[in-house]
């Protein structure tokens, strides 16, 4: 049985500008980006599959049908009635992106809802991928189901990622995202944070200091991405530095942090070599933020 990259989380509809100004229709979702990027770069050898929820509407089944055609597993996803899937749009100036969301009754917020689908769907996983994002949508009911049966996988061989991801809109309070957050890095092995989001929600002074902290929380391996700046690595209590290649022309910065996700985990599920994997990570990620939307063909 090949191992599996499992990514949960919530797909929506994407609305992206167009070179002519109008906007294209397409999907994305911090999640399913990685995912995506990860199905490319993990090669036949790994299975990569999606668990989130959607609804039973037209939409719904054209979404599906478009992680199912990107070759990333949909047998997980679950379908719920009267509910559909959310969505945003992408605005840009000068290639630095803001969004806006329909998602307040989004079906992925049910994604842990059914504790029999969602341990289903861990069991097999050799690398569990998940974000702020992820628990912010949730209840808190269902964000400590998910968290619970996390750990759970854990203890029975699963690694996990976590990109915290933070985007104070989607929560009730800061006190509420820094808890959930440092809940969640306590149950992974892998944190993938950012660190201008980092300094602003926690106050940290410099990335060495957000490493440390997700270290104290649990975490055995920091990964801090910075912009264009230099990418800090703490790793098992080990400082290392690492240097990305200049981006010149930049063009839409969307799924920037999602695709350096996937270019890093992918390079380090296979080799366990920190300073290629970050370099591959580094690597994907520039080559995604040359072209518009979040999911790019890299054969352009």
């Amino acid at each position: 049985m090949k191992p599996c990259f499992l990514s949960i989380g919530e797909c929506m509809v994407e609305m992206a500008p167009t070179a002519t100004g109008d906007y294209h229709l397409g999907f994305a979702g911090d999640t399913l980006n990685t995912a995506w990027y990860a199905r490319r770069a993990l090669g036949p050898e790994w299975d990569v599959a999606y668990f989130t929820a959607v609804g039973r509407d037209a939409v719904s089944e054209r979404m599906t049908d478009f992680i199912r055609d990107a070759g990333i597993r949909t047998d997980l996803i679950r379908g719920l009635r009267d509910h559909t899937v959310g969505l945003y749009l992408i605005q840009l100036d000068d290639g630095e992106r803001s969004f806006v969301y329909w998602r307040s009754d989004s079906a992925a917020r049910k994604l842990a809802s059914d504790l029999a689908s969602l341990e289903a769907a861990l069991k097999p996983a050799g690398l569990i991928f998940f974000s702020g994002i992820t628990l912010a949508i949730l209840s808190p009911t269902d964000r400590l189901t998910l968290l619970n049966a996390i750990a759970e996988a854990r203890k029975n061989g699963a690694t996990v990622a976590f990109d915290p991801n933070l985007r104070p809109r989607l929560w009730t309070d800061p006190d509420t995202m820094r808890s959930a957050v440092t809940a969640a890095a306590g149950v992974s092995d892998i944190l993938l944070p950012s660190f201008k989001d980092e300094a602003s929600a926690f106050g940290d002074a410099t990335p060495e200091e957000t490493a440390r902290r997700y270290a104290s929380a649990g975490a055995q391996l920091a990964i801090i991405k910075n912009g264009a700046r230099d990418i800090l690595a703490l790793d098992n209590g080990k400082i290392v530095h690492f240097t990305p290649a200049p981006v010149t022309n930049i063009v839409d910065t969307t799924a920037a942090g999602d695709s350096f996700n996937a270019g890093f985990l992918a390079s380090y599920l296979k080799s366990a070599d920190l300073i290629p994997a970050l370099a591959a990570g580094a690597d994907l990620a520039a080559k995604v933020i040359t072209q518009r939307g979040a999911l790019v063909d890299l054969a352009d």
